[in-house]
């Protein structure tokens, strides 16, 4: 979860934040960057002003402003980005997310851009074509496709490696992920240029970005050690034979460590203790040790005393505090200058940051190209069609997260949906549990994915460009903000009806079920009438207010559809088909029935529906309930419930036994059972 930083409001003045913008990128103007408002660079210099809080002065390579034109992404307010969980589910994770179902990215840079894309789908239909065309071709190059991604698993982070060195908070490793990664581009480069696509198209694009910088790679491999600390402080990071003078200080003091050894053998000769060991801590540095019991054989004119121990002694002597003296100063010398050729080749890797950058885009996109085709190949998806129309038309379209769930060898049902001229409102009516949340966002989905320059879950999609997607399914409160349950319904539905254009997509489910019954009515009917004249978008609207199918008669672009059930042996099955037309029934009571509520209260429930049911639709048959249904016929507490009647029928199954019976007499038995109900009525 992001952790919001209040900055003061004189942080978000507009003319301070145009000098910060100009200091940072060393112009005297932003103009050439082009021609920014001034809440645009109250928001930029703000946004420089806390990079320079948190880093402490140290600001990584940033590219210069740009300004998105307005419309070049889809519009996906906060409302339906949670609603279709993109991101995260409702309940904050990533798993059960739509980014997470069709994620096959293999780097950490590609994800970043997955996601990004998926933040912001684009409504250019050219830039999405190439997007689509290179997916396509890594879809048919089935060999590209397999290399680039087996490449890229072994290609480091550069980006994150390079934020690190500009702040400096990197390290060895950090140089030796940007060496790695540009040789990765060298080697991607020729089997992909060998493809006739890469003679143009966003491939060639990708390709014109990699490749170069073979200097720094060269200098790189030559600096920097096989085997890399984490920290440049532990040192040993730069190889033999690269700095003369850094492998002299080294010699001494790997010289010097011999000479430690050496005096250690020598010691344990003249004094004849063979327990005799020097030892180096950082408190004492380099000293000799013996065991309580020896430190008598020691000259105390030869040995220095340095601590005495419970079990052992520890001294020094003048020649051991020489070659010590010799061995730190070489061993800082050589760290000092390691540290020196460390920052000389940051120096050489953050002079090409924007060369670099460049690079790690490329590969991030060839990254979520091939992700995108290998989800297309291991799901099915097809390449949808982009055009400049106000048409929506799937075929066998399919919920790409409800598919990815369901267990193996278990089939997703399809589903059409055509929005176009004549009828590109739908009403979708049906009962609980049909489907019909799935069905409207499912359809939403696919037109992100789409316009993210991915295949989709169906097997044929023509989607006239949106550029504006709201969606309003779903049920919860804001307490925060003093909202009920249907005042967030409210507003959300209000947006929408303020908005909405007829490039947008509207999918909205079951507004107005959280007031009375009529009120309600009143509010969909309302809301239907005003999406059809006044915003003219491609709507879905879900329902279980059955009086709405009437608009279909004056109302010429709307088309009714339901969710297919069907009903045997007494029983309710769910097909999850939409079809034309419109549901008679709601199934409600077969639904709670599902959930488990007590037979007593689903016979009940059954019983009043009946009685409702008989009613002249102006409230009448509720205010009969109390004569037909004794709903307040209550009985004390301690009184135990009536014994139910037996009818003619129970008593005479009573004391049957089915196994015992021949077949004259269960005929005989089936007779007379249908004798006596035929007396009961």
């Amino acid at each position: 979860k992001p952790v919001w930083t209040p900055l003061p409001q004189p942080r978000f003045d507009s003319e301070a934040g145009t000098r910060r913008l100009a200091q940072l990128f060393g112009v005297g103007t932003l103009d050439g960057f082009g021609a920014f408002g001034r809440a645009e660079c109250a928001a930029g210099g703000a946004l420089i002003d806390y990079i320079d809080l948190t880093q402490q002065g140290r600001v990584p390579k940033l590219a210069p402003p740009r300004r998105v034109a307005t419309g070049a992404v889809m519009e996906i307010d906060a409302a339906t980005r949670r609603n279709l969980e993109l991101a995260e589910t409702l309940t904050g994770e990533r798993r059960g997310s739509l980014l997470a179902c069709i994620d096959r990215t293999v780097t950490g840079a590609g994800a970043r851009r997955l996601a990004a894309d998926l933040a912001g789908p684009l409504t250019d239909m050219e830039v999405i074509g190439r997007r689509l065309d290179l997916v396509s071709l890594f879809v048919r190059e089935t060999g590209a496709r397999e290399f680039l991604r087996s490449l890229l698993r072994e290609t480091p982070d550069m980006a994150r490696a390079l934020s690190r060195l500009s702040l400096g908070r990197g390290g060895p490793r950090d140089l030796a992920a940007i060496r790695d990664g540009l040789d990765a581009t060298h080697r991607i480069g020729p089997p992909l240029r060998a493809l006739p696509e890469a003679r143009g198209g966003l491939l060639a694009e990708l390709l014109g970005r990699m490749g170069g910088q073979s200097e720094l790679v060269d200098l790189l491999e030559r600096a920097l050690a096989s085997e890399l600390p984490l920290l440049t402080r532990d040192g040993g990071f730069i190889r033999a034979g690269y700095a003369p003078e850094l492998d002299e200080w080294r010699g001494l003091r790997d010289e010097s460590r011999r000479m430690i050894a050496n005096l250690q053998a020598r010691l344990i000769n003249e004094t004849g203790v063979s327990s005799l060991k020097i030892r180096h801590n950082n408190v004492l540095g380099y000293h000799i040790e013996v065991t309580s019991a020896h430190s008598a054989k020691l000259d105390p004119a030869q040995y220095i005393h340095r601590q005495t121990m419970a079990n052992a002694v520890r001294y020094t002597t003048v020649e051991l505090s020489e070659i010590e003296s010799r061995i730190g100063q070489a061993a800082d010398r050589s760290l000092a200058l390691e540290l020196a050729i460390f920052e000389r080749l940051v120096d050489a890797a953050t002079q090409l940051a924007s060369e670099i950058q460049h690079a790690a885009s490329a590969l991030a996109a060839l990254d979520v190209a091939a992700s995108h085709a290998e989800l297309g190949v291991e799901r099915r998806y097809c390449r949808p069609v982009l055009e400049d129309s106000l048409d929506f038309a799937v075929e066998n379209g399919r919920h790409p997260v409800v598919e990815a769930a369901l267990p193996a060898g278990t089939p997703f049902v399809g589903n059409a949906c055509v929005l176009e001229n004549g009828r590109r409102l739908w009403l979708l009516t049906g009962p609980n549990m049909a489907g019909k949340s799935t069905f409207l966002r499912q359809n939403a989905l696919i037109a992100i994915l789409a316009q993210i320059g991915s295949y989709v879950p169906a097997d044929s999609a023509r989607i006239g460009i949106v550029d504006r997607l709201y969606s309003r399914v779903g049920a919860a409160d804001d307490l925060a903000r003093g909202r009920s349950t249907f005042m967030v319904e409210m507003v959300e539905t209000a947006a929408i009806l303020n908005q909405a254009g007829p490039r947008a997509l509207v999918i909205l489910d079951e507004i107005g079920r959280g007031t009375a019954t009529f009120d309600g009515l009143s509010i969909a009917w309302a809301a239907v009438e005003h999406l059809h004249d006044a915003n003219r978008c491609r709507a879905l609207f879900a329902t279980h207010y059955h009086e709405l199918t009437a608009l279909a008669a004056t109302l010429p672009d709307l088309a009714c559809h339901a969710m297919r059930v069907k009903e045997w042996q007494g029983d309710v099955v769910f097909l999850h088909e939409v079809a034309p037309g419109a549901a008679d029934r709601s199934y409600g009571i077969h639904v709670a029935k599902l959930a488990g509520l007590p037979g007593s209260v689903v016979r009940r429930a059954e019983a009043v529906l009946k009685v409702l049911e008989r009613g002249d639709g102006r409230g009448n048959a509720a205010t009969k309930l109390a004569d037909d249904l004794p709903l307040f016929n209550l009985r004390p507490r301690h009184e135990p419930p009536p014994e139910p009647e037996v009818s003619a029928v129970e008593a005479a199954l009573q004391g049957v036994h089915p196994d015992a019976l021949s077949p004259r007499e269960a005929l005989d038995l089936v007779y007379r059972l249908k004798g006596l109900v035929k007396e009961g009525t």
